[in-house]
């Protein structure tokens, strides 16, 4: 029986996947996670990106001043006016591994797409996908669906401009339930036009169109008030670069890689870095602490180099060292380094009110590190005593930092208020990706305060060490920080007091996409045949009406009153969340004072004019039953 039950090891057990199946198989290594759309590195937004990127190369060698996107209901279309693809080529190029222009150094020198795979992944992931090119007055298109083709055309005469057509719909087996949200998109398509100054790119016939690069960047993502002096804006062959500092806390920087927007940076941001702090260093003949130099940084920089290496297939860290491959081509890190160093110091010598404003605000930092150093020092070896027996902290296995670990995009930290919400929590949880912060009442309100608070309340501060974000978000050891709170005006209170420590201290968790509202049931609707949680007064009528007769209503009034084997619902595959988002014309100061300021007459007024009272959800809950 032993010997039976051997599986058998031969030349049957080995099996070659197709391209579409193998992509399917495994789509994270094709385009990082699926995700529904809550996080700005789901996998429906890489499609889209996927599609542009060769839209891009396009634009970039002179070929369309123009890119058209269409959303509508999961449905995406894109159309460029480049040459079109090749009418012999249009079905190989979006179903051949390994096929396309991308392998002529000399066709596209300094592209972004992914090198034969990007339309092919798009394509085998989509539950319908058309793909149609137009060329000097002819046309062919072709149809898949899940990569299969289903219909292919000859070449016909046609009346177009000159382009590329793609139509598709993400595969809902793949993508489960799955929503694009706008200001996501808005952000892809912003960066695309500051890396494309004269690009004008319509999504659902808004215009989006940049003529200063880098500087509109820089101009869209702050706030005037905030800004210490004008924005240092340097343009040369291959690089662009915008740089000023504000008020904030920490560093805040935007990396591109030919028109790639590199999330994790990679060398050549590592070079921008190093290349400000010694410019600076040898303009004002001072040794400054680095830190000092780029405490409230804000920065972007955009190199081109030919055949970038990244660290992964979705290319958000460059890992090249070299601007390309020619004999004796200077490194990423010398050709940053030089061109910083020559076109700063020239513009510092010329521009004395700029270069005035920066030495006061290297000064000021100086200043405020060390009067905290005291007592950051206490305060960390205090931190550094309690990880060993961190009661807040229930840690998970792997970490966002875990470069090697396939599913780091999918770590978790939710923090929650108090003992039994955590607990609930904790059971439910996956002990490999997801952890566990603990919060013992609330927070305190921290808007106006120092970053002193940080360190001085000793929940911030192992919540800050938690994180690992004391010295920025490199480190960050999750890739979602979720707000659990209980669904009442005292969890309400905790969001917005949490809110409050990140955006005044650690804006950028929140820039980056990395924290999140956890959505949970407020009803449990249920017969004996059948159990609906909903998360809305209308799906609990609906509910009602569904299962008919008299279902056990059940109203959760925190999370501690959800057994974990509910709760294993809400954080696993399908688990809802709602995205932070920061909005382009968002001030972080005007929020915060608005919100957690003193009690203003236009918080007053608002309260005021959208105060319901009692009477009114009764009636209002009357004519839903009615219905």
């Amino acid at each position: 029986m032993a010997e039976e039950s051997k599986v058998t090891y031969d030349e049957d057990s080995i099996r070659s996947l197709d391209w579409k199946e193998h992509i399917r198989l495994r789509p994270g290594m094709y385009i990082g996670k699926l995700g529904d759309g809550s996080s700005p590195d789901d996998g429906i937004y890489v499609l889209l990106k996927e599609v542009m990127d060769n839209c891009i190369d396009e634009f970039a060698m002179g070929n369309g001043k123009a890119i058209d996107i269409t959303l509508n209901d999961g449905k995406v279309i894109i159309r460029d006016y480049g040459r079109g693809i090749p009418l012999g080529k249009v079905v190989d190029v979006v179903s051949k591994i390994n096929t396309g222009a991308k392998y002529d150094s000399k066709a596209f020198q300094k592209s972004v797409g992914l090198n034969g795979v990007g339309t092919k992944a798009v394509n085998a992931l989509s539950s319908y996908f058309k793909v149609k090119s137009f060329r000097e007055g002819e046309s062919k298109f072709a149809i898949f669906e899940r990569g299969v083709l289903i219909e292919e055309t000859g070449i016909e005469i046609s009346s177009e401009k000159n382009g590329t057509y793609v139509e598709f719909i993400p595969d809902s087996t793949v993508f489960k339930n799955y929503h694009y949200i706008p200001q996501y998109l808005e952000n892809m398509i912003w960066n695309y036009c500051y890396l494309n100054a004269g690009l004008a790119i319509n999504f659902n016939k808004k215009k989006y169109l940049s003529q200063n690069g880098l500087l509109d960047l820089l101009l869209r993502k702050t706030d005037d008030s905030n800004l210490r002096y004008d924005i240092i804006h340097l343009k040369g062959p291959d690089i662009e670069l915008a740089l000023t500092h504000g008020n904030q806390y920490g560093e805040e920087y935007y990396s591109f890689v030919n028109g790639q927007n590199t999330t994790q940076g990679g060398t050549h941001l590592s070079a921008f870095k190093e290349a400000i702090v010694k410019t600076v260093r040898d303009h004002f003949g001072k040794d400054y602490a680095p830190e000092d130099i780029r405490q409230s940084v804000i920065g972007a920089i955009s190199v081109r180099i030919q055949e970038p290496v990244f660290e992964s297939q979705t290319k958000t860290k460059l890992g090249s060292t070299n601007i390309s491959l020619e004999d004796n081509a200077p490194t990423v890190r010398t050709f940053i380094n030089d061109f910083i160093k020559e076109h700063l110091d020239n513009y510092l010598h010329m521009h004395a009110d700029v270069k005035d404003a920066l030495k006061k605000r290297i000064e000021q930092s100086e200043r405020e590190r060390k009067e905290l150093a005291g007592v950051k020092k206490i305060a960390n070896e205090r931190a550094k005593k309690a990880n060993l027996h961190n009661k807040k902290l229930r840690d998970c296995r792997f970490h966002y930092t875990d470069e090697k670990y396939e599913d780091r995009l999918e770590t978790m930290l939710f923090i929650t208020e108090g003992d039994s919400a955590s607990g609930s929590i904790t059971k439910a949880r996956s002990p490999e990706t997801q952890a566990v912060f603990s919060l013992r009442g609330k927070p305190l309100n921290c808007f106006g305060l120092s970053k002193k608070v940080v360190y001085e309340n000793e929940e911030f501060n192992l919540l800050q060490h938690a994180l690992d974000i004391e010295n920025g978000i490199e480190g960050l050891r999750f890739n979602h920080i979720i707000i659990a709170t209980d669904a009442d005006v005292d969890g309400s209170h905790i969001r917005l007091l949490l809110l409050t420590f990140f955006l005044q201290f650690f804006p950028d968790v929140v820039r980056e996409g990395h924290l999140f509202i956890l959505q949970t049931p407020l009803f449990r609707v249920r017969n004996k045949k059948e159990t609906l949680y909903c998360y809305s007064d209308e799906e609990k009528q609906n509910a009602i009406k569904k299962l008919g007769g008299k279902p056990e209503i059940t109203r959760f009034k925190g999370l501690g009153e959800i057994s974990p084997h509910e709760f294993e619902g809400f954080i696993g595959k399908e688990i809802k969340l709602d995205p932070v988002i920061l909005e382009k014309e968002s001030s972080i100061p005007k929020i915060l004072g608005y919100y957690m300021g003193k009690n203003t007459p236009d918080r007053q007024n608002f309260i005021i004019e959208n105060l319901v009272i009692e009477k009114d959800i009764i009636e209002e809950k009357e004519i839903i039953l009615e219905d």
